[in-house]
C-alpha cells in the first residue's frame, strides 16, 4: 500500500530536481563570458616587450602615460606593503621598465 506512494514521491522529486537542473543550466549558458583582466601564466626567463604588455594589461605600442597609469593600477593591487608579493612587484616594475625602454640586461632580481 505504501509502495505506490513512495514511488510517486520519488518520481515527483526527480521531476522537480530535473526542472531546477534545467533552469540552472539555461541561466548558466546565458551568462556573458567573464573577461580576463590580467595576464595569467608563468614568466619567461628574459621578459619580452609582449610579456611586459600582457603583465600591465596594455598594448605593445602605447603612450608613456598609459604605461605609467597601468603600472600604478597593477602595482596598487600587488604591492608588498598591501599583502602582495615582492617577486610580483619586481616583475611589474621590470615590465614598466621594458615598456618605457629602460630595460637592463641583468633582468629581474629574483
Amino acid at each position: 500500500m505504501a509502495t505506490p506512494l513512495f514511488a510517486g514521491l520519488a518520481v515527483a522529486a526527480a521531476a522537480l530536481a530535473g526542472r531546477y537542473g534545467i533552469q540552472a543550466w539555461q541561466s548558466f549558458k546565458a551568462r556573458p563570458p567573464k573577461p580576463r583582466r590580467f595576464y595569467e601564466g608563468g614568466f619567461q626567463p628574459k621578459m619580452t616587450r609582449r610579456e611586459a604588455a600582457l603583465i600591465l594589461g596594455v598594448r605593445e605600442n602605447v603612450a608613456i602615460e598609459k604605461v605609467k597609469e597601468a603600472h600604478r593600477k597593477v602595482m596598487i593591487a600587488n604591492h608588498p606593503d598591501a599583502g602582495g608579493s615582492h617577486y610580483l612587484a619586481s616583475k611589474i616594475n621590470e615590465a614598466k621598465d621594458i615598456m618605457l625602454r629602460k630595460s637592463k640586461d641583468s633582468g629581474s632580481a629574483f
